[in-house]
């Protein structure tokens, strides 16, 4: 490599660091003043065709078609999030409540015959290790009583720090609605005028930043869904095998929690194992937990690669820019880091950007 060539590519790298901390930077700080604002122009975005198709086919005002769409549209989403509130809010008391009886009709008798028989075969071999048993069985009790209490008491304080949040989440979403009216009613005139504001290679590669990053939206949530399938099949002959009731519909249920990336199928089937093992259902438990583990394998086997086919990204890159992603941003991070090495190697195959100089960009 030349002393160009160096010189060519210290610079570029230079620059794209310096760019990628600026990112970084308003998407740590300036996301969250902003999100009310950005996220009523991702809504007035989505709105845009029916307002359109609306308005070629209804005589009325746009901006009044406008406004009937997007006040139809937050109606609706008002009246999901109400009922899953309901729903869940339910859910969490019956399982404040459902937690210490569980444990005293269950967990408790459960361990009292585990802790007879290990008292049995103590006394029969050596007093000393039954008396040492003995006071150990009642710190473990104590101890194991105050954690079940404990989660009580923990959700309880959760409950209590949402609402203590409400206000300042109320104040977000009354601008974000106020944005969305505002930014659906004159979404050309807003993004004509900002367009306008830009040179005109400036615009070009815009508008193939914003087509290029749909697209690959488009792709990530099909790449998802195909994983969600296959845990779904998995789950459907694992639990038909060992002969569960509901198996299907059960294996519906827990691939739903899979496309969650930090909680996944053991959000659901390591605490089932758990409580079949305590219920005295050993062998269910076990089986359980085996199906987990094979479902979480073949899992962290196929998502770089599967996802990493989509975007055009080897399954190893994929794989590091997903837990850098996760590490830094979250669940943002981990779908949004993939997308833009996508993005950055789609623009330098294209030559919109020159990332090693121009003769490694023309060579590749």
């Amino acid at each position: 490599m030349t002393t160009e060539k160096r010189r060519s590519f210290i610079i570029n790298f230079i620059y794209f660091l310096i760019l990628a901390s600026m990112c970084w930077l308003v998407l740590k700080y300036g996301m969250p003043l902003l999100s009310p604002f950005v996220t009523g122009f991702i809504f007035a975005y989505l709105l845009q065709k029916p307002i359109r198709l609306l308005s070629k086919n209804i005589d009325l005002n746009r901006k009044l078609i406008a406004v009937l769409i997007t006040a139809a549209f937050f109606a609706t989403i008002g009246v999901m999030i109400a009922l899953l509130g309901i729903k869940t809010v339910s859910a969490i008391n019956s399982f404040i409540e459902f937690v210490p009886t569980f444990y005293n009709t269950h967990i408790v008798p459960a361990l009292n015959d585990i802790f007879v028989g290990i008292e049995i075969t103590a006394m029969q071999t050596d007093t000393d290790i039954f008396s040492l048993l003995n006071q150990w069985e009642g710190e473990f009790m104590e101890s194991l009583g105050n954690w079940i209490s404990g989660v009580s008491v923990g959700a309880m304080g959760v409950i209590s720090g949402m609402a203590a949040s409400l206000p300042g989440f109320f104040v977000k979403l009354i601008l974000t609605v106020i944005s969305t009216f505002f930014i659906a009613a004159d979404y050309d005139k807003l993004v004509g005028t900002c367009m306008n504001r830009l040179g005109e290679r400036t615009h070009e590669i815009f508008v193939e930043i914003k087509n290029y990053l749909i697209g690959t939206l488009f792709v990530c949530i099909r790449s998802y869904l195909l994983i969600m399938t296959i845990t779904f099949i998995e789950l459907s002959i694992a639990l038909s095998i060992i002969k569960l009731e509901h198996a299907i519909l059960i294996a519906f249920a827990i691939a739903i929690c899979d496309i969650l990336p930090v909680l996944g199928t053991g959000t659901v089937m390591i605490p089932w194992a758990i409580i079949a093992a305590v219920s005295g259902r050993t062998v269910l438990g076990l089986q359980l937990i085996i199906i987990y583990l094979v479902i979480t394998v073949i899992r962290n086997i196929i998502e770089p690669k599967i996802v990493g086919s989509q975007l055009g990204l080897h399954p190893v890159v994929t794989l590091a820019s997903m837990f850098a992603g996760v590490q830094l941003f979250g669940v943002i991070g981990l779908f949004g880091f993939p997308i833009i090495l996508s993005l950055i190697k789609y623009l330098h195959k294209n030559g919109t950007i020159n990332l090693f100089g121009k003769e490694q960009n023309e060579a590749s």
